[in-house]
């Protein structure tokens, strides 16, 4: 399976990132097991999560998702082969709002990485931005953690365009870790913030885009063909009132079309779209079943002709 470069890093990834939100949520250690070994089975190696994954479950606290990934990795023995992503600032149970101070940095590094069962992790990223920490002292926490070799490199995810731009700006000026990847949400429903406000940033920077939300929260598989679809999935009314307009209705006939003549799956599509898109490295994708993983395939092998992606494009502009 041919890689990619993770921004100026060195280190490469499979087009594919694993959204490690669901485990411990939509799927027990037992089955996050199953669905972690299939997928690296087939060739991929890069793994997302954060540290308050999934504390909105009744009974949880936030980190269970890297608990599951270190219990995994540490069975498996194959850390060596994984690109392991985490995340710092965003709210868990003893953590009320965003955080991106250097004592809260330095503190919920090590939480992570004793539930991931590691001593490095491979990408550590700003979850969320607090917006009133200076974003020198962000960067300076992410500093030592890289020279003491905790943390190999940085990225950032919920941040302002502004914020991102003043850090690497700062980065450059001090000598200080660089972000090296971004996160934003980008799909082909959800397209605007990414396209107008930070596209040029990551391109002019050679930031590796890790786009999250790539199937629109399962909106993009197909599964939602008409108004009475959404009742049938426990999160079929949020994604309703989320996705389901004149243009969400374009954009599956669109999907639906592309599929019948392509042989494939909207889903394999939605993320073809979105790996043929100058600026993207690789889509961060999520599977609750084992068949889930065959869009991920078939969307690599999956070439989208200039006509196909024009028709993509004017759906959902």
């Amino acid at each position: 399976m041919k890689k990619r470069n993770l921004g100026k890093s060195g280190l490469t990834i499979t087009p594919i990132v694993f959204g490690g939100n669901v485990f411990g949520w939509t799927l027990d250690e037992r089955a996050s097991f199953e669905v972690l070994d299939a997928f690296v089975d087939l060739g991929f190696n890069a793994i997302d999560t954060s540290n308050q994954y999934s504390h909105w479950v009744p009974g949880n606290n936030g980190g269970e998702s890297e608990t599951i990934i270190g219990n995994w990795q540490h069975k498996n023995r194959n850390r060596d082969r994984l690109v392991l992503m985490t995340k710092v600032g965003g709210i868990f149970a003893d953590n009320p709002s965003p955080n991106s101070s250097y004592a809260h940095i330095m503190q919920q590094v090590e939480a992570s990485l004793k539930r991931l069962q590691t001593d490095y992790i491979d990408v550590y990223q700003t979850h969320f931005d607090d917006e009133v920490t200076p974003v020198e002292e962000t960067l300076r926490a992410y500093e030592e953690l890289v020279k003491s070799g905790k943390v190999r490199f940085i990225g950032a995810s919920n941040i302002s365009a502004q914020r991102l731009q003043e850090s690497l700006t700062t980065s450059d000026t001090l000598n200080l870790a660089r972000y090296q990847t971004l996160q934003p949400e980008y799909n082909l429903y959800s397209r605007a913030k990414f396209e107008q406000e930070y596209k040029a940033i990551a391109q002019d920077n050679g930031l590796a885009v890790l786009p999250y939300y790539s199937l629109a929260s399962g909106f993009l598989t197909g599964k939602y063909q008409q108004a009475s679809d959404f009742s049938k999935s426990p999160r079929g009314e949020k994604v309703k009132s989320a996705y389901w307009n004149e243009r969400g209705e374009r954009i599956i006939k669109a999907l639906t079309y592309l599929a019948d003549e392509l042989k494939t799956t909207p889903a394999a599509v939605a993320l073809a779209w979105l790996l043929a898109q100058p600026a993207v490295t690789a889509p961060i994708a999520s599977a609750t079943k084992l068949a889930h993983l065959d869009p991920f395939m078939d969307a690599l092998d999956l070439e989208l002709g200039a006509e196909a992606i024009l028709l993509l494009q004017e759906a959902s502009k």
